[in-house]
């Protein structure tokens, strides 16, 4: 077992690599493309439908749900892009299972990568909401003095959210990894299983971290009625 499938060189040709990140990184983004076509390609809106298409429309509903919750108004509009993300860090996290398999998000270039795609993002619909001039005058509120600590903050969020997804995804390989030379075979197996139910809550963390700063870019602002 590899502490991060950066390790895992498929092949190599001077400083060109094609390591374990860029390859499950691909085959989970693939399996993600061809499972979505095939699973939509029948919908029904009969009430016999099929297994698959009421697995989907649970699980829609639910990341709807948790869009809403977070205070956007429209979740479709945020679908999929948050749905992309919880699938991919929940996909990335079931394939565990898989002999040979490491999950990307055990290396920190994906993690920062997904960071990025966050802070991209996030100005992207604050910017179709509010309009260019207004979300950049959110970054002086309350006041000017503000503009330098708003920045820093933009940018610290993003770095915490690469840090804490490699982190936690990272510690669970290498606890595994131990136990492996230790302990019986049966508890790396629990640990395993354990690891699995963490990697599902780091993706429902990483997407509600990611709703709660878009719903914070594109929040609307009432208008303070004048006094009489």
């Amino acid at each position: 077992m590899h502490l991060s499938p950066d390790e895992m060189i498929f092949w190599q040709y001077g400083w060109l690599k094609l390591n374990g990140t860029i390859v499950f990184t691909w085959a989970l983004m693939l399996v993600l493309v061809v499972g979505s076509k095939l699973v939509t390609r029948r919908l029904s809106r009969d009430l016999q439908r099929s297994r698959w298409q009421n697995v989907l429309e649970v699980v829609v509903g639910a990341i709807n749900r948790q869009i809403q919750d977070v205070g956007l108004a429209q979740p479709g509009r945020y679908l999929a892009f948050l749905g992309t993300l919880f699938l991919f860090i929940a996909l990335a996290s079931l394939c565990t299972m898989i002999p040979g398999y490491e999950p990307p998000t055990g290396s920190l270039s994906t993690t920062a990568a997904l960071a990025l795609c966050v802070f991209v993002a996030v100005p992207a619909f604050g910017i179709r909401d509010q309009g260019l001039a207004g979300y950049l005058k959110s970054y002086a509120e309350p006041t000017i003095i503000m503009l330098p600590f708003n920045i820093i903050s933009e940018l610290s969020r993003t770095l915490a959210l690469a840090v804490r997804l490699f982190g936690n995804m990272m510690s669970g390989v290498m606890i595994i990894g131990i136990l492996l030379t230790i302990t019986p075979f049966i508890f790396p197996v629990f640990m395993t299983v354990l690891g699995l139910l963490t990697g599902m809550v780091q993706a429902y963390i990483f997407s509600i971290l990611a709703a709660v700063y878009i719903a914070a870019a594109t929040r609307t602002r009432t208008a303070i009625p004048k006094p009489q």
